[in-house]
């Protein structure tokens, strides 16, 4: 460490802020701007985001994650309503109860085996539509990329629309690692969203190179009115809000979205082709920017001590390697050095 710099495999969150993001920033810091997103690059980004993902896309940035999660199930869900997702959810997981605390949601949980729902295991919780006694299912929230570091194909989230759409319910997607997931399925961002039926979902930036933006993208008109209102009384209404909408620009106008996704994930296939045949070890191949392997229990603390990671689950000595945007293949080769030195003692 020198000055405070360090580099680690612990979270895409960890990573700095892209160049070209704080580029974007700087240009537009002179003069002023209408707030609260009556702003020239507020309405430049809803042209951007129609552009990705169709005519009927609208755009609402936010500060997070968990706030564009929070709002967007919010607008989907009367008060009796309740969301059906995977048990390893970012929503059920990692948000610290903001669903059912700040939204009221109630969360139908289901067990997946690789982070993935399917419309067979919606209906594990999806039943008991007009019985007062159970809190009504309304909403099937995926991840893609998932908390397991999965991809849904495009044909996999139609399925589950069509499925919710059937049963009356609506198809939530939490986009977080979104640009991950479309790299690592060679497709376009519209190709698994709005083409496969999903009717709102959370965009991330932060993950992928932003310094803090994320955005709620709605696909179905018949939920775009309440956003406005839920956006403000749930904190993530921005007044400066030309300095989020220029990072959202910045990344998704040209391909610094599909860039960054792109080397992450192959940063991730680095590592998993360095420490796949290390005694040992066990691990299988990333389908986006993460890696979950199996490790003898006495190596992960001196391997924390070379490079920050999570244990994912310690029963089984399971850590998580997330690879960044600005991940190097020197961070990598170093790092699979130090596994192999390691688990040789």
């Amino acid at each position: 460490m020198v000055d405070g710099i360090w580099r680690g495999f612990a979270s895409d969150n960890y990573a700095g802020i892209h160049p070209e993001i704080l580029t974007a920033i700087s240009q537009i810091n002179d003069g002023h701007q209408v707030a609260y997103g009556d702003d020239v690059y507020s309405a430049k980004l809803s042209g951007i985001i129609k552009n990705k993902f169709g005519d009927n896309a609208e755009v609402f940035p936010v500060f997070n994650g968990t706030g564009a999660n929070v709002v967007t199930l919010q607008a989907m869900c009367k008060p009796w309503e309740a969301v059906v997702c995977a048990t390893s959810a970012h929503i059920n997981v990692d948000e610290g109860g903001a669903p059912e605390k700040v939204a009221g949601l109630k969360l139908l949980q289901v067990e997946t085996p690789d982070g993935k729902l399917t419309p067979e295991l919606v209906d594990k919780q999806a039943w008991g539509f007009g019985n007062e006694h159970r809190a009504q299912p309304k909403v099937v929230s995926i991840t893609n990329s998932t908390e397991y570091g999965t991809v849904y194909t495009a044909s996999e989230i139609k399925a589950l629309a069509d499925h919710a759409h059937s049963l009356g319910m609506y198809l939530h997607l939490d986009g977080a690692r979104i640009s991950n997931a479309a790299a690592s399925l060679g497709a376009s961002l519209r190709d698994f969203t709005t083409d496969a039926g999903v009717d709102a979902l959370s965009l991330g930036g932060t993950k992928n190179g932003a310094m803090g933006a994320e955005a709620i993208v709605i696909l179905n008109p018949e939920l775009t009115p309440a956003i406005k209102y839920l956006r403000k009384s749930g904190m993530q209404l921005a007044s400066k809000m030309r300095f989020i909408s220029i990072q959202l620009v910045a990344m998704f106008e040209g391909d610094l979205w599909l860039r960054n996704a792109n080397h992450a994930n192959s940063m991730a296939q680095a590592l998993y082709q360095g420490i796949k045949d290390i005694p040992g070890v066990e691990v299988a191949p990333p389908q986006a920017n993460a890696l979950f392997p199996i490790l003898p229990g006495e190596s992960i603390e001196p391997l924390q001590n070379v490079a920050k990671f999570y244990v994912w689950d310690h029963t089984i000595n399971q850590a998580r390697w997330m690879c960044s945007w600005d991940t190097s293949i020197d961070d990598v080769s170093s790092f699979i050095t130090a596994v192999k030195s390691e688990l040789a003692n």
